[in-house]
């Protein structure tokens, strides 16, 4: 039988705020490393990939190296949208998750850049050396990575 001071007061369930969903604590560190990685991927697309010097000084931004130097820019943009739509609200299909979704892109992109690391365009070979815009990009990639891993193991 119980007594009046068996029973224990239940606290009352606290609301979440507007717009707060079950996983935000889980996803923050991963959301922000996502989030920053992806915008200085995007940005890093307007830096020095190459430089050369001689008569002249040559520096080449990512941008003008070709297809490749576009499609890290779209790709750290895309990183960045995935990490503002979710915290806007709006959640991508249960059969995609943005873990996935940031892994990948952070994976493609690290291909590409690899491929500018190893092979430098034939109409900048006056280059001597890649600069370090090339190395923040590659540095980048790799935190996107690093995002996407860190979300898919608060997902678990």
């Amino acid at each position: 039988m119980q007594t009046p001071d068996d029973l224990v007061a239940e606290e009352p369930a606290r609301a979440r705020p507007l717009g707060a969903r079950a996983g935000d604590a889980a996803w923050a560190v991963g959301e922000q490393v996502a989030w920053v990685a992806g915008l200085v991927l995007a940005v890093s697309s307007f830096t020095a990939w190459y430089s050369g010097s001689g008569d002249f000084t040559l520096s080449v931004i990512g941008w003008h190296t070709g297809v490749i130097g576009k499609l890290v820019f779209f790709l750290g943009l895309a990183v960045v949208l995935v990490v503002a739509l979710r915290r806007g609200g709006i959640d991508l299909p249960a059969a995609v998750p943005e873990s996935l979704l940031v892994l990948a892109l952070g994976s493609l992109a690290t291909i590409l850049v690899l491929v500018r690391v190893i092979s430098v365009p034939e109409e900048f070979l006056p280059a001597d050396g890649r600069a370090v815009g090339l190395w923040i990009s590659l540095a980048a990639s790799i935190a996107v990575i690093v995002g996407g891993l860190l979300r898919a193991s608060e997902e678990l």
